[in-house]
């Protein structure tokens, strides 16, 4: 992990999300890793989604596999949702919401 800057973010988990964390939000720092690939939309210092997804696989294990797969879980940020492959900048005080898929019918 780079010394670039670092934000702080509310995260709330859903669902699948909640129970692999463990709880239902925590308020997580968010430090810019060198390069977290995809389109990023970012400015070179700023923590990115990208980041946020790493960061909540190393800190809650059992959550890895659903965050690290765009596939398994969709992120909203301060209620809007981050379109699969593209990376946003986070700012301190943003919501970010994790959402498994919704099945039914």
């Amino acid at each position: 992990m780079s010394g670039g800057a670092s934000v702080k973010v509310k995260v709330l988990f859903f669902a699948s999300s909640r129970e692999a964390a463990g709880c239902s939000s925590t308020d997580i720092s968010v430090t810019r890793e060198s390069s977290s690939g995809g389109n990023d939309d970012t400015s070179s210092s700023s923590p990115s989604t990208a980041d946020l997804r790493r960061i909540l696989a190393e800190t809650y294990p059992k959550l890895a596999p659903l965050v690290m797969d765009e596939g398994s879980i969709t992120l909203a940020l301060n209620e809007e949702y981050v379109p699969a492959g593209e990376v946003l900048s986070l700012r301190d005080g943003d919501t970010v919401a994790l959402i498994p898929p919704i099945s039914g019918g």
